[in-house]
């Protein structure tokens, strides 16, 4: 006796879409077996009725307006792959789950912004809304934190989440070449948002650590607090000058619960060259997780893609499919406490770069307004002179973030450093 089929109604045939298009096609008879019934597309939506995209799609009905499809009574799960925060997206999900569907969507900026609400209304009305396509592509962080780790309590959610912003620095670095030269080749290759600040400027991979961090430490979704800097200020020298020390510049996404709060920030860190997060190279993902009882959790790949997303799509359409049904952010939202924000102020090492005029007693006056703010110095290396300047770096000892802003502000009154001084938080891991 044939099973009763899950019907999927997708909304935006962009790449995602057409892969997940091509996944239920291809693996039919598997998708099947493994979840017990039969996956079929009933309908479908995009702005473009007209345009090629290497797939068959004429077995489908075709909306031409999301909320339409959302309310279509032959789809079981609404799939939502539009992106954007407010608009259609917005509208078609609120009233899929009004008309009583579950939704996959893969739209991290809708769930950082309104995630609480929607979660609210979908389990008010006995529906489920799953998002692993919304954070680091195919690696399947949502359900390793809201399955496999749910015993834990999480100390520490980490990682480079933005696979645009890895394959600029990491290029930067192999290459040899200036921020704004790899920032052209990405834009050319289309490695981009059409908004690039999306991607260079933190935004992207912001909206992802928000949601981890909800999961992680059972509070409402705070896009909003997350402390947040995008890598256009890095340029090669650093890149290089960190690398003599033993490190690498990533985009490091970190959240963990403190007793000041909840800290979350998306920022450039310095890491270990040798560790895992240094040896990743290109566009792809890294999250590290670290909890009480299973310690440190490393998952690693590709982070955005047709065929790597689509893969997370349709693995919360064979859960639902299974009846595996959780509240949104692995905690019923009801239950959700809106976090206390904290200032990113745990003490770490710092990567501190300088340039000092040839003066007499220079080192000496800067380490003593490192020392009167209560920074000590771990390591410092200085560079051939360039005409009237050297470059200095330092490496300190454990300090604040406060303490290194009370230094740096009162460095130009030494006379002795040129320009700004650039300060990087040493992430250990």
């Amino acid at each position: 006796m044939r099973q009763t089929p899950v019907r999927l109604g997708i909304a935006g045939l962009g790449t995602v879409g057409i892969g997940v298009v091509k996944i239920v096609q291809r693996h039919a008879d598997l998708l099947a077996a493994r979840s017990g019934r039969p996956i079929e597309i009933t309908a479908v939506c995009a702005r473009d009725r007209s345009k090629n995209r290497d797939a068959d799609l004429s077995g489908y009905a075709w909306e031409e307006d999301a909320v339409a499809l959302a309310r279509r009574d032959d789809v079981d799960v609404f799939v939502e792959l539009m992106g954007g925060h407010e608009g259609a997206a917005k509208n078609a999900l609120e009233a899929a789950i009004a008309s009583g569907k579950d939704v996959v969507t893969a739209n991290k900026a809708l769930l950082a912004h309104h995630g609480q609400a929607l979660a609210l209304a979908a389990e008010e009305a006995g529906r489920v809304i799953r998002f692993e396509a919304a954070v680091a592509g195919g690696i399947p962080v949502i359900k390793t934190l809201t399955e496999g780790l749910a015993g834990n309590a999480l100390r520490r959610v980490m990682g480079v989440m933005n696979g645009s912003c890895n394959y600029i620095l990491t290029r930067m670095e192999s290459a040899g070449l200036s921020y704004e030269t790899v920032f052209e080749e990405a834009r050319a290759l289309g490695y981009l948002e059409a908004d690039p600040n999306l991607d260079v400027g933190g935004i992207d991979a912001a909206h992802k650590l928000s949601l981890l961090a909800s999961i992680a430490f059972g509070t409402q979704v705070s896009f909003d607090t997350v402390e947040l800097e995008g890598i256009g200020r890095i340029s090669i020298d650093d890149i290089r000058r960190a690398g003599d020390m033993g490190y690498k510049i990533k985009l490091l996404g970190v959240a963990q619960m403190t007793g000041r709060g909840l800290e979350q920030r998306m920022t450039p860190c310095l890491v270990p060259a040798e560790s895992p997060l240094g040896q990743l190279q290109g566009g792809t993902n890294m999250v590290v997780l670290e909890g009480d009882s299973v310690g440190q959790i490393v998952l690693r790949g590709a982070g955005a893609g047709e065929g790597p997303t689509a893969s997370a799509v349709m693995g919360d359409v064979m859960d639902i499919a299974r009846g595996t049904r959780l509240p949104t952010f692995g905690t019923p939202a009801t239950q959700l406490a809106a976090p206390t924000a904290a200032r990113a102020n745990a003490p770490a090492p710092f990567y501190l770069r300088l340039e000092l005029f040839d003066k007499p007693g220079a080192l000496a006056k800067v380490a003593t307004v490192l020392g009167d703010a209560g920074v000590s110095i771990s390591r410092m290396r200085q560079y051939g002179h360039e005409d009237t300047t050297a470059p200095v770096l330092i490496v300190t000892h454990k300090t604040t973030r406060d303490a290194i802003d009370h230094a740096i502000a009162r460095l130009p009154a030494t006379g002795v450093v040129d320009g700004d001084p650039v300060a990087i938080r040493i992430e250990e891991v």
